[in-house]
């Protein structure tokens, strides 16, 4: 059987062939696209998601942009232990170590359960006070409450069967199969939300009378039909990942070893990804209690441009998942030059790409905002946000996809630093100063300001030729 175009370049890549004229670029684009499709895919469903809940009304949508933050702060959890994993595990298949490296996947696996099932109990606990902590109005804590409460339960580890999946095939260089999984898993988001989140009706598509069954739980069935979604495509996942990869499935004899090498490892990438979950969704916390004084409409338009937003930015993530992959394998391989300028391939396209997302939002912005909602006061005030940072997208992207190459060679303590005191020292002091004066508007005048900063400061580190160098010396010590 021939290899697909892909897998013949990443085996030139670990067995140390050049990748010269535009290979590396077309290497760069194979992995790239199928993830920035399904990333795309992600936000249209997403969308969708949000056009349905919408309907519900504004103080549903307050409910659930109350928290989602918050939701976001623990699925950081999840992001931070499957990158702690998946790093070594492209790093192993790059030096054409494959044992190894389904060792670490399946260390990954069950180390990260252990971490994922606490944190959800955690969260669970917290779920009754947290809108009130927020500053949230007492009509919106039951419904905040309760839809927090279930993704943080049985959320959690759905997501991480899901999560970890899909990191380890992208770190194997299967963009494909993880990506169809993806959308699969956002298809199956939007049916189960519209069935849980509506009650039965009827519908007449194309002029034929259908009942729909549905459960109208409201806000709490958007957070079930999201876990029941999350599950089934976790499961898929795992499967795929688990029975069917070439490499990474398992065999007679591999067992779960814990490894002090690999957990120190995993620590010292994973950890600095918490904190920089930790940081960047601490302070949307942060910008949420700030948004929550204005009233519904203000945070029912920065939730629904947070989405609508998320149409330009997600792509940057597939590039980002590509670039982290590419450089990973690249420094496994012992190819410090070719990491280096695979981490540039990625940004750069990161930054084509995100410009233009960027014009298409500001050209759009006030279709896009009525499509996810009714309330026209939610709708205006959620477009004039969202031209506001079209102008960001490009270094937006610069710090997203930089920060990707980064961690595909484990340098992950100093973007997390640079990230916190972007954050920290930027947005949220700017935010709190100029809502005050210019409400919503204000908020995210901030957020441009903070996003155009950590690009730059994401592109000063990526300059540095010392994150492929300490990553270099690491794996030959291996």
């Amino acid at each position: 059987m021939s290899l697909r175009r892909e897998d013949a370049l990443l085996a030139d890549l670990r067995e140390g062939r050049p990748l010269r004229g535009g290979r590396a670029a077309l290497l760069v684009w194979l992995l790239s696209a199928p993830t920035v499709l399904a990333e795309l895919s992600t936000i249209v469903m997403e969308y969708v998601d949000a056009a349905m809940v919408g309907r519900i009304g504004a103080t549903g949508a307050a409910a659930i942009g109350l928290v989602a933050s918050s939701t976001w702060l623990f699925w950081g959890v999840v992001r931070a232990v499957t990158t702690g994993f998946s790093v070594q595990v492209a790093q192993k298949l790059g030096a054409n170590r494959p044992d190894e490296a389904r060792s670490a996947m399946i260390q990954g696996f069950a180390s990260s359960a252990i971490v994922v099932v606490l944190a959800g109990v955690v969260g669970a606990f917290l779920a009754p006070s947290l809108p009130r902590w927020l500053g949230g109005s007492p009509e919106l804590a039951p419904e905040a409450s309760s839809y927090f409460f279930a993704l943080m339960l049985f959320g959690l580890p759905a997501t991480l069967l899901h999560f970890m999946g899909a990191r380890m095939l992208q770190a194997a260089g299967d963009m494909r199969a993880a990506g169809a999984l993806n959308v699969l898993a956002c298809a199956l988001d939007v049916v189960f939300n519209f069935i849980f989140i509506f009650p039965t009706r009827s519908v007449a598509p194309f002029g034929f009378s259908i009942v729909v069954p549905g459960f109208g739980l409201g806000v709490l069935g958007a957070a079930i039909g999201t876990v029941v979604a999350e599950a089934i495509a976790g499961g898929a996942m795992a499967w795929v990942l688990l029975v069917r990869h070439p490499t990474l499935r398992l065999r007679r004899g591999d067992a779960l070893r814990f490894e002090l090498d690999v957990q120190r490892e995993a620590a010292r990438i994973g950890l600095p990804v918490a904190f920089e979950s930790a940081v960047m969704t601490g302070a949307m916390v942060a910008s949420t209690a700030i948004v929550a004084p204005l009233g519904a409409v203000a945070l029912a338009a920065n939730s629904f441009a947070i989405t609508v937003e998320s149409l330009c930015y997600m792509p940057g993530y597939g590039i980002g998942s590509a670039a982290s992959t590419l450089v990973g394998q690249a420094v496994g391989a012992g190819r410090r030059a070719l990491a280096r300028r695979f981490g540039w391939l990625c940004t750069w396209a990161g930054m084509a790409t995100m410009s233009a997302t960027g014009a298409l939002l500001f050209a759009f912005a006030p279709q896009m905002m009525a499509l996810v909602t009714l309330d026209c006061d939610v709708a205006a005030l959620g477009a004039e946000v969202l031209r506001i940072e079209a102008f960001a997208e490009p270094l937006f992207a610069a710090s997203i996809v930089a920060g990707g190459a980064l961690r595909g060679a484990g340098d992950s303590l100093v973007p997390s630093v640079l990230n916190f005191s972007s954050m920290w020292f930027v947005r949220i002091p700017l935010a709190a100063a100029l809502a005050r004066r210019l409400g919503l508007r204000g908020v995210w005048i901030a957020m441009a300001v903070e996003l155009a900063v950590r690009g730059i400061l994401l592109l000063g580190r990526l300059s540095s030729p010392r994150w492929t160098r300490r990553a270099a010396a690491a794996c030959r010590a291996k």
